[in-house]
């Protein structure tokens, strides 16, 4: 690493490049805070994996995923945004108001303000045909996709209260729904269970466990291989569509142990705000929100994380160490008044 780069300290760095991120990174690089963005490998979150997105405002013909992400990224760069596309291995956050550190291996990054927009990822149940068939049947979003399923037999696989509230969505379009889950037993709420049975076109299958997810000549779904969780006996159901709906993880294991974070791993932020617990640290998109996980709420929590990290350095005067000078060594800075 460069003599250069050890001193800079930049005004924010963004960990993460989903919506949230991207968002955070447009505004932040508009307020001329040149913003330098972790985007991760796999940069785009979801939307990568995504094939058609209809339901994001100003997309009147709908947009694919992969090319939503490519909009969203071209136009942060356009107003000066950095982008590295790699994962970050560790972060050292100050929890006074300090510099914060990321690091890329041994490389370190400094920044006065980090924003943590790392997301999150749907639970997989990890069997053949998930990930094949995934944008030809299979899906982890009944509010993106279950409009595209009207007429179809689908397959809702969980049994939590996520698996129910896909299941009456996804049930306004599809013919039949059934919701299948491991157990005979529900995770689920009562309330959210008698909400779903409630509907005519759903029923339920248990206890079975998915083993399959089987094309036709299509190449899209056709059948589902299921097991007999109690008796281990195996069959097959035809369905054109299945929600995988087990839950999501969210991917704040670098810095769990340095914010607060809930009992299911989401980064904690003040209501109404995107501030942690340390100052100078914001947080947005799906590593914070358990509950609508859209990527237009996303986009919307990208924006607050922006102007809350410009407001940030805008009042809080940063410590000593904060400053950059290109002669090494740091300058008496006035009291502020």
């Amino acid at each position: 690493m460069s003599e250069d780069s050890k001193k800079k300290v930049e005004n924010v760095i963004i960990v993460g490049g989903g919506p949230a991120g991207y968002t955070a990174a447009l505004y932040t690089a508009r307020a001329n805070l040149e913003p330098l963005v972790f985007e991760g490998f796999q940069w785009g979150g979801q939307l990568q994996n995504t094939t058609d997105v209809e339901n994001y405002p100003g997309y009147p013909e709908g947009i694919m995923g992969p090319e939503m992400m490519n909009q969203f990224r071209a136009q942060a760069e356009r107003f000066g945004t950095r982008f590295v596309t790699d994962d970050v291995d560790r972060v050292e956050l100050s929890s006074d108001g300090g510099v914060h550190k990321v690091f890329l291996g041994d490389e370190e990054h400094r920044a006065k303000s980090v924003i943590l927009a790392m997301g999150a990822e749907p639970k997989r149940l990890g069997v053949p045909g998930e990930m094949e068939l995934a944008g030809r049947g299979v899906s982890t979003c009944g509010v993106c996709d279950g409009a595209f399923f009207k007429g179809h037999r689908v397959l809702v696989i969980g049994g939590g209260d996520s698996a129910m509230e896909d299941s009456v969505f996804i049930s306004k379009f599809a013919d039949e729904l059934t919701i299948v889950n491991r157990r005979d037993e529900f995770r689920a709420s009562k309330i959210m269970y008698d909400r779903a049975l409630a509907v005519d076109n759903i029923d339920t299958l248990t206890p079975f466990t998915p083993l399959e997810f089987l094309p036709g000549e299509d190449g899209k779904l056709a059948k589902v291989k299921l097991r007999h969780s109690e008796t281990g006996e195996e069959s097959e159901i035809e369905a054109t569509g299945a929600f995988v709906a087990i839950g999501h993880v969210p991917r704040s294991e670098v810095v769990k142990d340095q914010v607060d974070v809930d009992e299911d791993g989401y980064i904690k932020v003040e209501p109404g705000s995107t501030r942690t617990n340390l100052p100078g640290v914001f947080a947005v998109g799906d590593v914070v929100d358990h509950t609508y996980r859209q990527a237009v709420t996303a986009a919307g929590t990208g924006c607050m994380g922006a102007l809350d990290a410009e407001r940030y350095l805008r009042d809080s005067p940063p410590p000593v160490e904060a400053h950059w000078f290109p002669g090494g060594e740091p300058a008496e800075i006035a009291p502020t008044a």
